[in-house]
């Protein structure tokens, strides 16, 4: 018994799949650092810090993003979470405020954030 099988792929709608997963992506990104600054994590005395945040996209085409901050302290705050961090500006916060999203209570909100704007931009294409 042989059996025919005749595949056509519609490259238009594959590229339209890929252009919304690099979108999302970067919205996901953007959405984890609005959320950063809403939950006021973030050591805060001036507001430098937390305004220095940024996404960097440099690795979109690979599925990849980062969420960086630019100030010269920046490294030794965020890896010192024994200081004694003010909370008058940002009442949470605390060294290693990204942890959250890595294996805390937040852990998923990157994932979920993706997983519904990937579903938007695609059109309902994608369940």
């Amino acid at each position: 018994m042989a059996i025919k099988v005749n595949v056509k792929m519609n490259h238009a709608a594959i590229g339209r799949l890929s252009t919304a997963q690099k979108q999302a992506l970067e919205m996901t990104a953007e959405a984890v650092k609005s959320d950063v600054t809403l939950s006021a994590m973030v050591p805060k005395q001036a507001g430098e810090l937390e305004r220095s945040a940024f996404i960097d996209t440099s690795k979109l085409s690979k599925g990849k993003t980062r969420l960086g901050y630019d100030t010269p302290y920046a490294r030794r705050l965020y890896w010192h979470p024994e200081y004694d961090f003010r909370t008058d500006k940002n009442a949470s916060a605390q060294g290693k405020w990204l942890q959250t999203y890595i294996d805390g209570a937040k852990r998923n909100f990157a994932k979920e954030a993706f997983r519904k704007l990937y579903r938007k931009l695609t059109g309902g294409v994608v369940k």
